[in-house]
């Protein structure tokens, strides 16, 4: 017997189809939602193959998640809702269409599960993003869930199409989860409403890519030092990491605990991502590969972070505070640092 019917909206993006994965393997029936079939059959005829054979996921195209009423049918007697569907990219040039995709999504979302989904549904989780926590807080400074990014929308209101795309990207990020709570504030809904917010996020796609253009923007870090780009930055804004894995379960955790967390934010963070890090994992891991040990260049062995992964030396005096969401977690433990590297290396195998 299936433990409820989810419905996971744009099922074929990296943290979704991990996601849909985590609730077929723990008993639930998965609903997923592309803008075309044809961006899924890979997922359905690998690695989901069997759940689909099962009949256990099913997938229906949602053309356009900003046109009023695109879920009416999609929502129609689900348990639960992971709202996934969200433009990601860093390299954006236009501010005005994602964040219209953000918010409008959004609330067609929500709107359809007010009025179409029926009592049945208990939860909506949406997957929001650090980027609409993080501010212009000065340092030294621990961001929490009580913090809002409160100037990128500012900035692509002044700066239009000259807006950076990460910009662009935490202000649809900051704009689209806004969205969610005033929805709850202004509609009072019997489904209760919970947002996971995950700062980078890594660990093994569902799906290697067959190309390199394939290759996620998040796990990009990992994929230059493994295939041998020389010098790769490390992201001095951004640096935390998380396992997609633990988003996934911290998607269930709602599902599962629907009055404990009805309008709680939980930010996901475990690690501090450093590509010094990554190269001294790798080639100790790969240390009888000499091709790998050619590749993958030496840097200097254990310089710019801390041991434990938790500090990198140009961290600019921030810090993420993500024990809330920890709590939540089997053992109550992120998923190592050093695993999520290597797990996601692993999908690259292919491509060097």
């Amino acid at each position: 017997m299936s433990k409820g019917l989810v419905l996971i909206t744009g099922v074929n993006g990296y943290i979704a189809a991990v996601a849909a994965k985590h609730f077929l393997d723990h008993g639930y029936s998965v609903r997923g939602t592309v803008r075309k079939q044809a961006s899924v059959n890979d997922l359905v005829e690998g690695p989901l193959k069997e759940y689909a054979n099962a009949g256990t996921i099913t997938v229906v195209e949602v053309p356009d998640i900003t046109v009023d009423g695109a879920f009416d049918e999609a929502v129609k007697d689900v348990t639960a809702i992971a709202h996934l569907a969200s433009p990601v990219s860093f390299g954006f040039k236009d501010p005005a269409p994602i964040l219209h995709a953000a918010v409008k999504g959004t609330k067609t979302i929500l709107n359809s599960a007010l009025l179409k989904a029926g009592p049945q549904l208990k939860t909506v989780v949406v997957m929001s993003s650090i980027a609409s926590v993080k501010n212009m807080h000065d340092a030294p400074y621990t961001f929490t869930e009580k913090d809002w990014n409160d100037f990128a929308e500012h900035l692509c209101e002044e700066q239009g199409t000259e807006t950076p795309g990460p910009v662009i990207y935490s202000a649809s990020k900051a704009a689209g989860e806004k969205a969610f709570w005033q929805f709850r504030e202004q509609k009072k809904p019997e489904f209760t409403m919970t947002s996971i917010n995950p700062v980078f996020v890594i660990g093994p796609p569902l799906l290697a890519p067959k190309t390199v253009s394939a290759v996620g923007e998040t796990i990009q870090s990992i994929w230059q030092v493994f295939s041998g780009v020389p010098d790769t930055q490390p992201l001095t804004m951004l640096p935390q990491a998380v396992d997609v894995r633990d988003v996934a379960q911290l998607l269930r955790y709602p599902v599962e605990h629907a009055e404990e967390t009805n309008g709680e934010r939980y930010i996901a963070s475990a690690s501090i991502n450093h590509p010094q890090a990554i190269a001294d994992i790798l080639r100790e891991e790969l240390k009888e590969d000499t091709s790998a040990l050619a590749r993958i260049p030496e840097g200097t062995p254990g310089k710019g972070y801390s041991f434990d992964y938790q500090q990198i030396d140009d961290q600019g005096g921030f810090d993420v505070d993500s024990s809330k969401a920890r709590k939540l977690l089997e053992g109550s433990q992120w998923i190592p640092y050093r695993q999520s590297v290597l797990d996601t290396a692993k999908a690259f195998a292919g491509l060097v």
